[in-house]
């Protein structure tokens, strides 16, 4: 079976990617996987500069999943350079860099750094972030603001843009037609839902900021019917999130239009399952007489 995945000038060597957030620098996870078995690393959000994050608790456990609040706690651009690409570049999957901001310039100061790492991939811009020159409103939730956003930084790159989707808007479909237009490669959706958990006899929020971000099987068949929605909507390729547990799960996204994963709460459940999930996403293609992606598209209309 052809496991190649498209994207711009590139191919993924595989439809499996281990999700921004739940993967770290990807050393974390050297001595529990093979790194084989994976497409695509989506490494912790890069800004311009370090941020230490949110107070802690950060994480709380929800039914079927869990909320975080981690903040986009990371080294920054400089460190990310300097430290965490020489590992990243020895591996034998894509390195894609989750790339955050709170104003256009800062998502911009950040690409053009990263434009002088020949071992990059591509980039996944996330676009959850808020815009700070409007108000505090995500730039994902705009879709002028999207298109603005992905044109200056398809002018300053080459390589693939993949730009993730936030669910947390009225129509999905239009945020990913917006980013098509701006010249996005492919759409990542979808990011995480906002939640919020309550401790009744403390009678406050478990989470310092209040609200967090839900992830898990609980949010699937929302990923789902997003996916579903937005892969009718571009021609670009789709790349399918949210409650992976295992190969059928992955299944459900690539039959409902995506052309790739990305598993992330689940990392933290098995750090294995990445393996396991390809494995299952080959016994079907097998059994189904597909030889590459695209055939499983055709089951539902």
């Amino acid at each position: 079976m052809d496991l190649t995945i498209p994207i711009g000038t590139k191919n993924l060597l595989n439809p499996i990617g281990v999700a921004s957030g739940t993967f770290g620098y990807g050393s974390e996870y050297e001595k529990l996987l093979d790194f084989s078995c994976i497409g695509a690393i989506y490494t912790k959000a890069v800004t311009l500069s370090p941020r230490p994050g949110n107070d802690i608790p950060r994480m709380v456990e929800t039914p079927s999943g869990m909320l975080n609040s981690i903040g986009l706690a990371n080294v920054g651009v400089e460190r990310f350079i300097a430290e965490k690409i020489p590992y990243l570049s020895e591996l034998p999957c894509a390195i894609i860099p989750n790339v955050a901001g709170s104003t256009r310039d800062e998502y911009v100061a950040v690409l053009d750094r990263m434009e002088e790492c020949p071992d990059i991939w591509g980039y996944e811009i996330n676009i959850s972030c808020p815009n700070v020159k409007h108000g505090g409103m995500a730039f994902g939730t705009d879709p002028i603001l999207v298109e603005q956003l992905v044109l200056s930084l398809r002018e300053r790159t080459r390589r693939p843009l993949i730009i993730k989707l936030t669910p947390n808007v009225t129509d999905i479909a239009d945020i990913a037609r917006a980013a098509e237009s701006g010249g996005a490669n492919a759409v990542s959706c979808i990011n995480t839902l906002i939640g919020m958990v309550i401790d009744v006899q403390k009678k406050c929020t478990v989470l310092p900021g209040k609200t967090g971000g839900l992830s898990g099987p609980a949010i699937r068949p929302i990923g789902l019917a997003m996916v579903y929605s937005v892969s009718r909507a571009v021609s670009i390729p789709v790349i399918g999130i949210g409650g992976i547990m295992c190969g059928n799960d992955a299944l459900q996204y690539l039959l409902a239009g995506a052309w790739a994963i990305q598993v992330g709460t689940g990392n933290f459940v098995d750090p294995a399952i990445t393996g396991k999930v390809l494995k299952g996403i080959l016994s079907f293609c097998e059994r189904e007489k597909c030889t590459c992606i695209k055939d499983l598209h055709r089951f539902i209309p």
